[in-house]
């Protein structure tokens, strides 16, 4: 007998709970577990029903049911005696037999049913003796969690007496008048509540870094900058030296110290995300910056059904300003007025609105103040969402269909609806069940098959108005529909979807044109048809 996956499931096919025991992929499983409902037929008595793959052997539970699939060496007069087993776990730790109740007792359950079936085989076990093994209590581990315990409390002890002490040898260096560290005092720029670093922009993730713009600060003199800070006065870097000499303190006394720096921001999930960062990194390297320079973003989360219909579309971007020569510091941006139909656009506290809404210019609203130099800053950012079908720039059609032997022939096309776009290194990743290679009949662009990840990369150079479609056919053995979803899809493009650009930089009083440079990308944070 080897018994694949246990779940609990509606009548109408609504998947509750599932358990599964050998090694498979998760759309493998979720392609099972969908193809059940669809092989029931009403009418007939049986407790069981087959494909050409795998056994179904279910039991119905009020409105529940108990299913098992097992393959088709499997033993049936077992399988049937393993779904009793299943069955009577099920009230054991549910009260009732209800979909609320089963996922409230989910996690209990899951370990009987890992007591019952290990790597695909069934356990010599009873009812009995599995409550025995899930309830039981591990005199180890408590003497664990004590010993734990106990040393975190020493730990903490360990750190107030070091804190106490470091602060001692401060009062005592302070009273003998020597060095400390300099404090700050008056508005010396940065976030405040007129600046930058407050203005709600995080939504845009390259506003995370945008900088500030402080209208209201002054140049600090020479007098001021060596002026002795008082006592009371704000010490850099005194925490981080207790928490360095705590840390040293416990290494020299022979304890572990895990590594506390900061993680790397992950670039991204998925060989779709990968390629995306890859080549927005490579657009941008090769762009040359005047001393005004303008940086579009533009960013696309989509999800679609694989049936169509649009389950999410957000557009966001982001403008920002990098200014580097001083002479260039007090100047007008004029945007073209006409963009995506529907589009939310958000200028900066600090930028005149009223100025944005009658010529659709970008401006300080204190014209006698320059933009921040040698930073990038971030002054209007914009959204779109919609559920219009009409909306997706590239739509992807996949049709996985049974060749009757028992694995898919697939199609897949895909199709530019925004022709004003002209999409570069298009990356469609389509997930494959295990261990099986595709043969590929039919393709435009590369494709490569991955067998570590288990996915075909159907890459595309170029799509744009003149070669806006494509398509290729494979075919998998032991396969079914479920196994080709979800497929990623990442690209990039040089002109953005939201149609925001830049039409030209003027001085403040001359109004004279003032030479800048821009770049625009639009690029893919998640495409999915699931």
């Amino acid at each position: 007998m080897v018994l694949i996956a246990a779940a609990v499931c509606t009548k109408n096919g609504k998947v509750i709970l599932s358990r599964q025991f050998v090694e498979m992929t998760k759309a493998r499983i979720e392609g099972l577990l969908a193809a059940f409902p669809k092989l029931m037929t009403s009418g007939k008595q049986h407790t069981y029903v087959e494909t050409d793959s795998v056994r179904y052997v279910y039991q119905p539970m009020e409105k529940l049911y108990m299913l098992l699939i097992t393959t088709k060496a499997s033993n049936i007069l077992e399988d049937l005696e393993t779904l009793r087993l299943f069955s009577k776990v099920i009230p054991e730790y549910s009260h009732s037999l209800d979909e609320k109740e089963i996922v409230e007792n989910a996690f209990n359950l899951i370990f009987a049913f890992d007591e019952i079936v290990a790597l695909g085989y069934r356990e010599s076990v009873n009812l009995a003796q599995i409550k025995t093994f899930v309830e039981m209590d591990s005199h180890e581990e408590k003497v664990y969690q004590a010993v734990r315990q106990t040393q975190e409390r020493e730990a903490r002890q360990k750190m107030r007496e070091k804190a106490k002490e470091l602060q001692r040898q401060r009062m005592e260096a302070s009273k003998r008048g020597g060095p400390s560290m300099g404090g700050f005092s008056g508005r010396s720029g940065g976030f405040s509540s007129d600046s930058f670093g407050s203005s709600g922009m995080s939504g845009v993730s390259s506003s995370a870094h945008a900088p500030s713009i402080e209208l209201d600060s002054k140049p600090i003199s020479s007098k001021a900058a060596v002026k002795p800070s008082s006592r009371n006065a704000l010490k850099l870097g005194g925490k981080s030296k207790d928490v360095d000499s705590f840390v040293d303190q416990l290494k020299s006394e022979g304890e572990k110290i895990a590594n506390l720096a900061p993680a790397t921001a992950a670039s991204g999930s998925g060989s779709a995300t990968n390629a995306s960062s890859a080549a927005k990194a490579a657009m941008s390297a090769d762009i040359h910056k005047e001393s005004v320079h303008l940086k579009i973003e533009d960013k696309l989360v989509v999800r679609l059904g694989r049936d169509g219909g649009v389950q999410q579309f957000e557009n966001s971007g982001l403008l920002t300003l990098r200014i580097t020569d001083e002479a260039c510091g007090r100047i007008l941006l004029k945007l073209s007025p006409s963009h995506a139909q529907g589009l939310q656009l958000q200028t900066h506290p600090n930028v005149d609105k009223e100025l944005f809404k009658a010529r659709s210019m970008i401006g300080l609203k204190n014209l006698a103040k320059p933009f921040p130099m040698n930073t990038d800053v971030g002054v209007l950012k914009w959204r779109f969402v919609s559920q219009d079908e009409t909306a997706i720039p590239l739509t992807i059609n996949c049709w996985p269909s049974d060749n009757g032997e028992g694995g898919c022939d697939v199609n897949i096309e895909y199709e530019l609806e925004a022709q004003h776009l002209e999409l570069q290194d298009v990356a469609i990743i389509i997930p494959l069940p295990m261990n099986v290679q595709p043969t590929v009949a039919e393709y435009d662009g590369t494709y490569n098959y991955d067998a570590r990840k288990h996915v075909l990369q159907w890459h595309i150079p170029i799509i744009d108005a003149a070669n806006k479609s494509g398509s290729m056919e494979f075919s998998c053995n032991a396969s079914i529909p479920g196994d080709f979803f979800p497929l990623q899809v990442s690209f990039v493009s040089k002109t953005t979807y939201a149609g925001v650009i830049a039409q030209d930089v003027i001085q403040v009083d001359s109004e004279a044109s003032v030479k800048y440079s821009s770049e625009s990308i639009l690029f893919v944070e998640k495409y999915e048809i699931v």
